[in-house]
């Protein structure tokens, strides 16, 4: 089978497209041929060598999806031709977070979803809905999930409240779409118009151009009295606006780190405001799978940029690193 590794060095020009012998699943293992695979922002640090992982070769990427093509011994939960995603956290079932939970994590402690085929535990893959395709439903494991986790199971967003969601990559715009299902009003940023339009089709109820308007947090909160939730994807760049955007008792989610990693805080702006500030990464395949329901449910579509062929994942990894799309970036096997 054909895999990318990240072989040389820790840089996209460092992968290599590789012949490997293909997998056969043990007891309570599954073999998953995956169709289609989607990119995360994580994705790119770590082959940029910034993902916390040391030792090469790593085959990349965690979010994936597609046909189990055989079981082992003692499966029961899936079956041969089931649609399923490999889990992000393959060792978080249930349950609250925890280091064990996040220990096994696909494209880092774990090898990634860039192979034709892989070798999975049973119990860390989840079935899909059944009207996305194969592209749709490989954005679900991380971005996806991270939205979800974030508005339903951290900040149970309600039909009323306002969320602020930066940018329009693919955390965001799941959060747009997620919050628009629960009946919240959406406010995105962004430092294209175009985008912002597209936005607006998709349900934003307030734009603002961060370009033109650099106190953005504070034209939030003009708007609004004081935003209920922001999902904060910038880290640096971002956070003091975030603080400014949000209200009185109001949650700010802190799921990215696009524009850097380190920020000074305005300490007596949290405590003032009584702030729930809370950092998450992704979610539990209990959490998946309320999602792919609700999914389902409402026939909601992710929100696709562009489509690349196995052979130009570094092509696509260069999109990313441009910042150029809206939604998410796909990669669809042979």
């Amino acid at each position: 089978m054909k895999a990318w590794q990240v072989a040389r060095d820790w840089s996209i020009e460092g992968m290599e497209l590789t012949d490997l012998p293909e997998p056969v699943p043990g007891p309570g293992q599954v073999a998953v041929r995956i169709k289609a695979a989607s990119l995360n922002y994580r994705d790119l640090l770590t082959i940029q060598g910034n993902g916390g992982v040391t030792r090469l070769p790593l085959i990349p990427f965690s979010d994936g999806a597609g046909e189990v093509i055989a079981i082992g011994h003692g499966v029961s939960r899936v079956a041969v031709g089931d649609r399923v995603c490999p889990m992000f956290f393959q060792s978080w079932i249930d349950g609250n977070v925890s280091a064990a939970a996040r220990r096994y994590a696909l494209g880092g402690t774990r090898p990634g979803v860039l192979q034709e085929v892989m070798v999975l535990d049973a119990e860390g893959v989840s079935r899909i809905p059944a009207h996305l395709s194969f592209q749709e439903a490989a954005t679900l494991p991380c971005a996806g999930l991270t939205a979800w986790r974030a508005l339903f199971e951290e900040a149970k967003v309600q039909p009323g409240h306002t969320v602020l969601v930066q940018g329009t990559g693919g955390v965001s715009i799941f959060a747009l779409q997620f919050a628009k299902l629960a009946g919240a009003s959406v406010i995105v940023t962004s430092s294209s118009d175009a985008k912002l339009e597209r936005a607006k089709a998709l349900g934003a109820d307030h734009t603002i151009n961060y370009r033109a308007v650099p106190e953005w947090g504070k034209a939030a909160a003009e708007w609004t009295g004081g935003v209920d939730h922001v999902v904060e994807v910038g880290g640096k760049d971002t956070f003091a606006q975030s603080l400014e955007a949000v209200r009185v008792g109001g949650t700010i989610l802190v799921i990215g780190v696009l524009s850097g990693f380190s920020q000074q805080v305005a300490i007596p702006t949290l405590f003032s405001k009584n702030l729930h500030v809370i950092g998450l990464s992704v979610g539990s395949r209990r959490m998946f799978e309320g999602m792919a329901a609700a999914i389902g449910c409402n026939g909601m579509k992710p929100t696709i940029d562009r489509a690349f062929g196995f052979d130009a994942v570094p092509d696509a990894l260069r999109l990313m690193r441009k910042g150029g799309h809206f939604g998410k970036i796909v990669v669809e096997y042979p």
